[in-house]
């Protein structure tokens, strides 16, 4: 892709820039021409991100969970740089566990970044968005928030909220010339366990398993972003398998419950096997 594919300068805000998929994006609308705008709660990670790019990337230090930060981040793009034209809410963590085992604690964290973060940047690039008369929204969700799987309750629950916000969003905002998007990846290889809590053993280590064996790279769902501004679209589904399963779960849900237990069932019992052939 040449830097001919979107228009010169255009003005891309990421979240959660500093690692993983945020990186990933950010490189990848940097190597077209945009300019980043790198947000992250770590300035090690988004300096050395504007480090590592050079030119046309402002680095800025915010929690995604401040109103003030927000505000202060879209005041200081717009007087550097004019305009946003992307907002991508990328910034998020996980939790694991069955809802009776998951500490309101977590609870509380997971919603509070996952969910309430992504909403009060929607919040804050409005304004921003309606006096342009244009702008692109995608809220970075999950899989986990339309699959229904055990064992990740607080998680799956604050994505399939950020779904749902987006879908609202959407029909509320399409009339003003803004366009909105949910990104929903399965496993990807990034630094999202480093800060997942879990409340068993074993289970960070599945998710990086399944991380690495995914087939999928935060370099292949950052190209589905970007195709995503070119031509918008709403859902953004990145693994193949997750395209049919999700045409199954809306079109037999009990269908698509019974697959679902069933490849439960097969992955608890690969888990003990596991675990009887260490102690042997």
């Amino acid at each position: 892709m040449s830097s001919s594919d979107i228009r010169a300068n255009q003005v891309v805000m990421i979240t959660g820039a500093g690692a993983g998929l945020g990186e990933a994006m950010a490189r990848r609308f940097h190597r077209a021409g945009a300019e980043i705008i790198a947000c992250d709660v770590a300035e090690d990670r988004i300096q050395a991100l504007a480090d590592s790019l050079g030119s046309r990337v402002m680095p800025l230090v915010m929690d995604v969970t401040s109103e003030a930060d927000w505000a202060g981040a879209i005041q200081q793009s717009m007087e550097r740089l004019g305009r946003v034209d992307v907002l991508i809410n990328n910034a998020g963590v996980a939790a694991a566990g069955r809802l009776e085992d998951t500490s309101l604690e977590d609870w509380r964290w997971v919603m509070e970044i996952d969910l309430f973060g992504v909403m009060l940047g929607c919040q804050a690039i409005l304004p921003t968005f309606r006096q342009q008369g244009s702008g692109h929204i995608i809220n970075v969700a999950s899989m986990a928030g339309l699959a229904g799987a055990p064992e990740i309750n607080a998680y799956g629950t604050a994505k399939a909220g950020v779904i749902a916000m987006s879908e609202m969003l959407r029909a509320e905002v399409t009339s003003a010339g803004i366009e909105v998007s949910a990104l929903c990846p399965a496993f990807v290889k990034t630094r999202l366990t480093e800060t997942m809590r879990a409340n068993h053993d074993g289970y960070e280590k599945r998710v990086k398993r399944w991380m690495e064996t995914s087939g999928v790279s935060a370099d292949d769902v950052a190209e589905v972003v970007y195709q995503a501004v070119l031509k918008p679209k709403f859902l953004l589904l990145t693994h193949p398998q997750t395209k049919w399963l999700w045409r199954l779960k809306r079109w037999a849900p009990e269908l698509y419950f019974k697959f679902l237990m069933r490849g439960i069932k097969k992955a608890q019992r690969r888990v003990k096997e596991a675990a009887s052939s260490q102690v042997n």
